[in-house]
């Protein structure tokens, strides 16, 4: 069984900074790919960011692109989201993901966290 923990969330000023972890147990070798979403008001799940444990491979979504950076330590099974210059739009649960497939979809990921809270506001 798969366990993934979010921690880091919270509440910032717009322009300020939040890193979120993402601690990964159990069978880690059934998911090649990691990614971040967000659920803002709304039935969807919105893309962030992905990456994959055996490369240095990162993609970006255009709205967080040069201010979100998704990393991760193969050692610590953790995948990271370095958020610098937050927005007030940047507000919503952000949860970590786990699959087999390079993709923006969330329906294509297996496992999920229980998410953390980020609220942007002055």
């Amino acid at each position: 069984q798969v366990q993934l923990v979010e921690s880091g969330g919270g509440l910032v000023q717009p322009g300020g900074s939040l890193r979120l972890s993402c601690v990964v147990s159990g069978r880690t070798s059934s998911m090649t790919v990691m990614a971040w979403f967000r659920q803002v008001p709304g039935p969807e799940r919105e893309f962030v960011a992905r990456t994959t444990w055996g490369s240095d491979w990162k993609y970006h979504a255009e709205s967080v692109k040069g201010r979100f950076t998704i990393s991760r330590d193969n050692a610590k099974n953790t995948v990271s989201l370095q958020m610098d210059r937050l927005k007030p739009e940047d507000s919503g649960v952000y949860y970590c993901a786990g699959g087999k497939q390079a993709t923006t979809d969330a329906r294509a990921y297996d496992s999920w966290g229980q998410g953390t809270q980020v609220t942007v506001s002055s």
